[in-house]
């Protein structure tokens, strides 16, 4: 299984950074701009070949990429394929091309999950296809009994136990009564996580807080819903534009929390939390693989589109504002600039990862 995370993990890796690469040099060559070198990951290059004007390179870090784009750093000016050479809303155009791919991948992505299957609430699907329905955990309440016994979100109760006889569970409601009628009572949950069978010893409370249950959980009836192909291309471009407007106030929540507070609402995950989370998902299968791989894509579109230097959002404030003045920012600045924006964002992905190390040990 850690095998198979490594492969998917670097896989789906490379299908974002791909695409949004792709994204620039696709846009740049339509408009006529020399791109000199298209990159899978950072130097060292392990090896290359050429083809045409541009070089195709395979570098030894594998956790991000680049498209070189002739005369983007202002060098090369005057010549008729340099990056400077076109006006600002086709430079505009180049840099936010890569955004725009990541959207539309996330979109391609969970349009092919809706035709082929992805996990739903599955009460009001009546006339399409739903596959593997099952009673599944949504939520968890901190300091629970289902926290206690070590049941995780995503989990699915199949059966219950109590004095000798089993009982298959199907329904939420099945579920909930049992477990109301057994409050104050110790039995084995039989659950489903991922593709192997477990059981927990829950005690359900007596008293139960506000807003809670026995348990401390919030069940739903889920499964695989398929939806006919048409249908499946309309779910996946609404699910994309619906996932991108939670993060974006997810986004402004968080960043509006730490400047306010000075502190981070939200965990945030660096590459290893993010293999973490790659191989939970490989557990539970295909479907939510295509779905997580989807999310991904979105929010490497949203945290690229940020105003921050050395960030696409940020090279397009530059040239917006070249645009208002008539002229270019000075070169020798605006390099500063998104140096000293690169270096930050290494640093705090350094510190991600470090934080994701000690949790997982």
């Amino acid at each position: 299984m850690i095998a198979l995370t490594i492969v998917l993990f670097i896989g789906i890796l490379a299908l974002l950074i791909v695409a949004h690469e792709w994204g620039h040099f696709i846009v740049a060559r339509k408009s006529g701009i020399r791109v000199d070198e298209f990159g899978f990951g950072f130097p060292p290059k392990v090896l290359s070949v050429k083809k045409g004007q541009t070089e195709y390179s395979f570098n030894l870090i594998p956790l991000g990429g680049f498209v070189k784009i002739h005369g983007e750093d202002g060098e090369a000016q005057g010549e008729p394929d340099s990056f400077t050479a076109r006006p600002v809303p086709t430079r505009i155009a180049v840099v936010l091309a890569g955004v725009t791919m990541n959207f539309l991948l996330a979109a391609a992505l969970l349009s092919f999950g809706f035709w082929y299957g992805l996990p739903q609430v599955v009460d009001e699907q009546a006339g399409l296809g739903v596959r593997n329905a099952k009673v599944t955990i949504l939520q968890v309440a901190p300091g629970s009994p289902a926290v206690h016994a070590g049941i995780k979100i995503g989990d699915a109760i199949v059966g219950v136990s109590f004095s000798g006889t089993h009982e298959d569970i199907n329904e939420v409601k099945a579920a909930q009564e049992y477990i109301n009628t057994h409050r104050g009572q110790e039995f084995p949950l039989v659950l489903e996580r991922g593709s192997e069978r477990v059981e927990k010893q829950v005690t359900p409370r007596t008293e139960i807080p506000q807003n809670e249950g026995a348990l401390g959980v919030v069940l739903e009836k889920t499964g695989i819903v398929s939806y006919p192909w048409h249908l499946a291309i309309k779910e996946g471009v609404q699910a994309t534009g619906e996932m991108t407007w939670t993060f974006l106030k997810t986004f402004y929540t968080i960043i509006a929390h730490l400047v306010s507070e000075g502190k981070l609402v939200a965990d945030i995950a660096g590459p290893v939390g993010i293999g973490a989370l790659t191989y939970q998902v490989t557990q539970l299968g295909f479907s939510y693989i295509i779905q997580f791989a989807a999310i991904l894509s979105i929010n490497l579109a949203i945290i690229n589109a940020l105003p921050f230097p050395a960030l696409d959002g940020g090279r397009t404030i530059f040239l917006l504002i070249e645009g208002v003045k008539g002229s270019p920012v000075s070169r020798r600045f605006e390099y500063i600039v998104h140096a000293a924006g690169f270096a930050l964002l290494i640093l705090l992905m350094i510190v991600v990862t470090v934080r994701d190390v000690v949790k997982l040990f």
